[in-house]
């Protein structure tokens, strides 16, 4: 007879954004004709940019010819995009990598979850608390913790580095032995960045304790003040211990179009395993589970590492960043304790009066007609918090503030 993963079975209640969206249509079913206005899911909302959509269009109708039409492309994705993603990566950041260290996939979210099965299954698994929701699930799926503890809101056998109001929300590295270490800043969901010197402090812990870092840049593009580093191989020694995850979802506004890259330098080594290795095993585990991203999505990808391609995205995150600004200040405005918003798309809002994350969260749906998220489904150190997202029309994270405004004494 068959059987499931059991491994599966420990993953504690629903998916956090699928909750939300089940919590929102409940109330809209009760509440017909009402709007409802969303800053939950960071999922972008304006119209692709003219250049990248134009590249987009000439690569469709290359397909329409019998004699320009391709089918697969590597699974590693196409050769001009790895030299594009190489170039820029010395252009802006003084790094450099081979195009061949770069992966291209459909997205961020999946190499996340994807990258810890090259990974032994008895791997101890670090990762920030609060903490972006597929880091700690695909470990759990993949048998790496006994099951969730309710009281704590934290699964057993994973080691949490809490980031909270003492810290910055920025955490340090663990005390103990861990072999992975998962980090994402800009952070999501607290919207904190790390300084080079913090980040420091992780790749020498990786080097000493010989563990793997797993690093999420998704949101680098929204660093603009002075001081912070935009991929982690600005630090020294990190081409030796560290995989960084991005993406074109934030900054280029494919989220739906769906296109990321993971880069895996040739000189990450492991404990039972010499360098080059863990490059070899990822582009195994690619050529093995993944066909490729899209072409179509990919010649948007080369398109928005032009230069007049990086300028629109530059445009386009300045647009969601002064969401964030509209969004921090009003709500700064009325008394509520703001983190996050500056170099990130994401407010991380304390919950007055005490309140706790979901008891907030359905306080601003009832009478605010406002969706965010609740902090305390990215762990236990988010409870009392909620995620504002500042991804939504100008107009209506306008409205959703002056809503918020309106009612937040009711």
């Amino acid at each position: 007879m068959a059987k499931v993963n059991e491994d599966f079975l420990k993953l504690a209640g629903g998916y956090l954004f699928p909750e939300i969206a089940r919590r929102t249509r409940a109330w809209q079913e009760k509440n017909p004709g009402e709007k409802v206005l969303r800053l939950g899911i960071g999922n972008t909302t304006e119209a692709l940019t003219p250049y990248i959509t134009s590249e987009m269009h000439r690569k469709i109708d290359l397909l329409s010819d019998r004699s320009t039409y391709t089918g697969y492309g590597d699974e590693q994705g196409d050769t001009p995009l790895r030299v594009a993603l190489s170039e820029m990566y010395r252009r802006e950041y003084g790094v450099e990598l081979a195009p061949e260290e770069f992966f291209v996939s459909d997205g961020a979210k999946a190499d996340a979850a994807n990258i810890q099965q090259i990974f032994s299954s008895d791997s101890i698994v670090a990762v920030q608390d609060p903490a972006y929701p597929v880091y700690v699930d695909s470990n759990v799926a993949g048998g790496r913790s006994l099951g969730f503890d309710e009281e704590s809101l934290s699964y057993k056998g994973l080691v949490y580095m809490p980031s909270n109001e003492s810290n910055g929300f920025v955490c340090t590295p663990p005390e103990t032995h861990v072999d992975l270490i998962y980090l994402c800043f800009p952070n999501n969901p607290t919207g904190a960045v790390a300084t080079k010197e913090q980040l420091k402090a992780f790749v020498d812990y990786a080097i000493r304790e010989n563990a793997v870092i797993i690093y999420d840049a998704a949101y680098s593009d929204y660093i603009r003040e002075e001081g912070y580093v935009h991929t982690i191989y600005e630090v020294e020694g990190a081409e030796k211990v560290a995989i960084e995850i991005n993406s074109f979802s934030k900054n280029a506004g494919f989220t739906g179009v769906r296109l990321g890259w993971t880069i895996v330098p040739f000189g990450i080594a492991s404990d039972n395993a010499p360098e080059g290795t863990v490059h070899r095993l990822w582009n195994r585990r690619q050529c093995t589970y993944f066909n490729g991203a899209s072409n179509i999505a990919q010649s948007g990808g080369i398109a928005a590492l032009s230069p007049k391609g990086r300028e629109e995205c530059r445009s386009l995150v300045d647009y969601y960043l002064e969401n964030a600004r509209i969004i921090k200040s009003g709500l700064e405005a009325i008394g509520i304790k703001c983190y996050g918003g500056v170099n990130s798309p994401y407010v991380w809002a304390k919950a007055p009066r005490g309140m706790k994350s979901w008891e907030f969260f359905d306080f601003l749906l009832e009478k605010a007609h406002v969706v965010v998220t609740p902090g305390s489904g990215f762990g236990g150190s988010g409870e009392g918090f909620v995620r504002v997202s500042s991804y939504g029309h100008r107009e209506d994270v306008i409205k959703a503030v002056e809503s918020i405004v309106e009612h937040i004494n009711d």
